[in-house]
């Protein structure tokens, strides 16, 4: 093959993943709408590792597993079950995404860009993204809850990689505020309204899957982060890219590589993350009937 004709190959294999990611989020609508009845949602949340159980707390609550809407993520990790819920958290209308394709699981956007492009086709306008994560500074504490004010993509990758999807967004997203500045002053009236210890911060993202070395580790405090983890990041850029707000808080599980004697594991995540989430539940369920 030429290379003027394996360029053009290329750019058919582009256009063609193109439109059938198109057709994913119409049909995905489609099926996500036929079953909202009356309900009206506003908001999306993101369940990260162990923060599954807030979509058991919602209400009238309508399931739709991932596998049933084309071109959604199939989640491969325990703490990620791949169901869509929709009904009323604290009598607001919202959906809870129990599950996320992680960059460590894969190399394809096209999954998290379908499951958060098909929140905004149904009408959904901000995005809450959480996640567990470990902690850069001892005064955030194992179990306690950080809200993100900004982000760090140490990932290697970014979502929007690739031939731009016009229809979607423009080539050059704005990333100033990028954690919107009046949702997070929200999230902390919530905070207050509960008594949740909210504390703020730069989440850094590493595409991992390993742990981070506790050299990398010293290296992300240096660079002003505050909690680290594997998520969340490519999450914000598609949102904010197709004109979603964005908000989200980190619930820490443990202290990050070097600070401290713990065992970092995946088990050891959903455990710390299952002690935290009463409160990460209080805190969503207040913050949603505030906006």
């Amino acid at each position: 093959m030429t290379a003027q004709a394996s360029a053009t190959a290329s750019a058919d294999d582009v256009a063609s993943a193109q439109a059938q990611h198109k057709k994913n989020v119409e049909i995905s609508k489609g099926l996500i709408l036929s079953r909202l009845g009356s309900l009206k949602p506003k908001i999306a949340i993101i369940l990260g590792s162990g923060l599954g159980g807030l979509g058991d707390k919602v209400q009238s609550a309508v399931k739709i597993p991932y596998k049933d809407l084309p071109g959604f993520p199939i989640p491969t990790i325990i703490g990620h079950s791949g169901e869509l819920i929709a009904g009323k958290l604290n009598g607001v209308d919202v959906i809870a995404l129990k599950g996320r394709k992680h960059f460590y699981e894969t190399n394809d956007p096209y999954p998290l860009k379908t499951m958060i492009r098909t929140m905004k086709a149904v009408g959904v306008e901000t995005l809450f993204v959480s996640n567990a994560a470990g902690s850069l500074r001892a005064d955030i504490g194992v179990s306690q809850l950080m809200l993100i004010t900004d982000h760090i993509n140490y990932m290697a990758v970014n979502p929007l990689i690739g031939a731009n999807d016009d229809d979607f967004g423009p080539r050059f997203p704005p990333m100033t505020d990028a954690w919107d500045p009046a949702l997070r002053a929200k999230l902390k009236d919530a905070a207050k309204k509960t008594g949740v210890k909210l504390h703020e911060g730069v989440y850094i993202a590493f595409r991992g899957p390993t742990f981070e070395t506790p050299a990398e580790i010293r290296m992300a405090i240096t660079m002003g982060a505050q909690a680290v983890g594997m998520s969340s990041v490519p999450d914000c850029i598609i949102a904010r890219h197709c004109g979603l707000k964005v908000v989200g808080c980190s619930l820490i599980t443990n202290m990050g590589a070097g600070l401290s004697d713990e065992k970092l594991s995946h088990a050891h995540t959903l455990e710390m993350a299952a002690r935290g989430a009463a409160d990460f539940e209080k805190l969503v369920a207040e913050f949603v009937r505030l906006i």
